[in-house]
This record gives C-alpha cells, sequence and structure tokens, in this order.
C-alpha cells in the first residue's frame, strides 16, 4: 500500500501548486520517510486527497522522475527509485565526452546482431524473450585504442545502423530519435581483460582494464539500454563530485 505523505498547500503563495507539491514529495524521499521500493500514492488518489487539479499532481510527478526521484514502470505503477540512482548525474556517451575534451574520437563496430539475452532483459525489466540488438565496439583516442564498449538496445531503441554507431555516439544517436536516458544504475569495478580485450585495447597481461556496467531508462522508467563497458585502466578516469545534504 502507498504511504501518503503529510503535505501543506498554501494557495495564497506565488510558488506554484506543481512546485511546493514535488518540492514536500522530494522531502520526504531525502529525509526517508518514503524508501527506496517504497509504492507511491497514485496521481488521481493525490489529487483527490490534496484537493489538487489531475494536472497539476501530474507536473509534480513527472519532475520527481525526471529527477530520478521516482521510476515509472508499466504495470507495476511509480514507485520510489533507488538511492543508487537518486543524484542525477550526466549521462552522456565516452564519444560525446572524448568529442568536447578534443580527443577525436573514432569507432570501429566488433559486433552488430539481434540476440535473446534473459539476464539483459532481466536488468531492463524486460520479458526474457525480448529481442535485444547487441553491438560491440572499439572506441579510440586519436590513434589510440580507450575502451571496448557492449551494448544492448531493446526493440524501441534498435533502428541504429552500424554505419550510425561508427560515426556518432550512441546517446545522440537515441536522443535523435526521441528517446532520452534520464535514470541509471551505474557499477564501476576493475578486473584482468580477457584475450580478446588485451588485443583490442593493445593491454599487456599484468594491465588492468576499469569496467561500468549501466541499465538506463527514460522519464517513464522504460528501458533505454544496457552497457557493459571496459577501459584502459592507465588511460580512463571518473571524477565524482560528492556533496552533504
Amino acid at each position: 500500500m502507498a504511504i501518503q505523505v503529510g503535505v501543506s498547500i498554501d494557495r495564497s503563495s506565488p510558488v506554484p501548486l506543481y512546485h511546493q507539491l514535488a518540492e514536500q514529495l522530494r522531502a520526504a524521499i531525502d529525509d526517508g520517510r518514503l524508501q527506496p521500493g517504497d509504492p507511491f500514492e497514485n496521481e488521481i488518489a493525490l489529487a483527490e486527497r490534496l484537493d489538487l487539479s489531475r494536472p497539476t499532481v501530474r507536473r509534480a510527478i513527472q519532475e520527481l522522475v525526471g529527477q530520478g526521484l521516482l521510476l515509472r514502470r508499466r504495470g507495476l505503477g511509480t514507485t520510489v527509485a533507488n538511492r543508487k540512482v537518486h543524484r542525477r548525474a550526466g549521462l552522456t556517451s565516452l564519444f560525446d565526452d572524448l568529442d568536447r575534451a578534443a580527443g577525436r574520437p573514432s569507432t570501429t563496430v566488433l559486433g552488430y546482431e539481434p540476440v535473446l539475452d534473459e539476464r539483459v532483459a532481466a536488468e531492463l525489466d524486460l520479458p526474457a524473450d525480448t529481442e535485444l540488438l547487441s553491438i560491440v565496439r572499439l572506441r579510440m583516442a586519436g590513434n589510440q585504442p580507450l575502451a571496448i564498449l557492449r551494448n544492448w538496445l531493446p526493440p524501441r531503441a534498435s533502428a541504429v545502423t552500424r554505419e550510425q554507431l561508427e560515426e556518432q555516439g550512441l546517446y545522440a544517436l537515441l536522443r535523435a530519435r526521441g528517446i532520452r536516458p534520464v535514470v541509471a544504475h551505474q557499477e564501476i569495478a576493475a578486473r584482468m581483460p580477457t584475450a580478446a580485450e588485451r588485443r583490442n585495447l593493445g593491454l599487456k597481461a599484468s594491465e588492468p582494464v576499469l569496467t561500468m556496467t549501466r541499465s538506463a531508462f527514460d522519464a517513464n522508467g522504460v528501458a533505454v539500454e544496457y552497457g557493459d563497458h571496459c577501459y584502459r585502466a592507465q588511460d580512463y578516469r571518473i571524477d565524482v563530485t560528492i556533496d552533504e545534504r
């Protein structure tokens, strides 16, 4: 059952009603009254309880979805997102990062095929028999190999060609099709490379790779992509800014 959060709306305030509502709901998530995975009160019930219009409530909820605080999934309703994705991060592709840094990015597509993969489908909250587009790319910075990028795309995001993937970043291609990731669960680790990874990245057997896996969703909680990437550890750095709330 969804938890009803106490909300006080000041109709005489110049602050828009939807923003008042969004701020109080955000506070309930930040202070733990609403926990990750908790079902969120549905739009109709919340509007009736607070005597607000449905468009006002919908806009407030959408604001929290856009910030990664709530997650909408078809058939499951709206829930509080996992804390791992609460802090908004720039969901960019390595191509975009290199391009901004004048890294002269280039890409070679090593693999491009439709597949069935129950593990990846589960990561994207999709049925096990969903056909995914599997792509594997070698990303270069100038003449230096930097990363091997493995991605799986759901049917709605699979209308990209090999040629396009060699010319543009994946997220730029998705945005051009109206598909915009706004929240993701990302894990970063390190391991020793496989023989194929050593060959493609020009690594010695003793040199590790930095790995990143990411499940990305749009503002409605619909799957966008799953990525499993490995980078030359000595040439890649992740900067994270942490603040106190």
